[in-house]
């Protein structure tokens, strides 16, 4: 079997996202950096520097949510990109974009990688790059207005689609369309595991 590869680089910049309010027809607006998009494909492999705190480029606005070094980077497998152009309700036609890079949020997209295999603290060669992974991402609000569907993070939840955060043990330079060498750690809890755990505790 091949190794797992990295599809593509995605950051962004903080900008507005309008959030529904609790009062019924009101939203409210909150800044965010959850609209990614990708800045390295394997069709242009830009190379892009990773510190101990993400990708050059991308902001974070939340550090509850994404960011800081145990969620520097968050990786999600492109393989479920089909299920969410499938399963997202919104007012437009099924949207392309829920099928390319960065549009979950991602910074990282792979393939040959799911939440059923990659266990928490593995080890991700990647080039001269070294990330662990650290947990399951857990959708919120944020998800469920970027994606136009306000039932996202249950959909999340119930299809354990989730993707999981990594920190940066090496920086250096990264670039899509490289092999992903995954060097086991304890292998106690995978990511799906961990997800299920989470979403006991909420």
């Amino acid at each position: 079997m091949s190794e797992p590869l990295l599809t593509a680089l995605c950051a962004g910049s903080a900008s507005e996202l309008m959030v529904s309010s609790e009062e019924p027809g009101r939203v409210r607006r909150v800044m965010s950096a959850i609209r990614k998009e990708p800045i390295s494909t394997p069709e242009n492999p830009m190379p892009i520097f990773c510190g101990v705190l993400g990708l050059e480029g991308d902001e974070q606005v939340d550090l509850t949510v994404h960011g800081g070094q145990d969620k520097a980077l968050y990786a999600y497998p492109q393989e479920h990109y089909v299920f969410w152009r499938q399963a997202l309700e919104t007012k437009e036609p099924r949207p392309s974009r829920f099928a390319s890079p960065g549009a979950l949020g991602e910074n990282l997209a792979t393939r040959g990688l799911n939440e059923k295999d990659v266990y928490l603290g593995d080890l991700w060669e990647i080039g001269e790059v070294t990330l662990q992974v650290t947990q399951p991402r857990e959708p919120c609000f944020k998800f469920n207005a970027v994606t136009g569907d306000k039932y996202a993070s249950k959909k999340m939840a119930d299809s354990g689609f989730c993707g999981w955060y990594l920190t940066v043990i090496t920086p250096g330079v990264l670039n899509a369309g490289v092999s992903i060498r995954v060097v086991p750690g304890s292998r106690q809890q995978t990511v799906e595991q961990a997800f299920k755990q989470k979403l006991r505790r909420t």
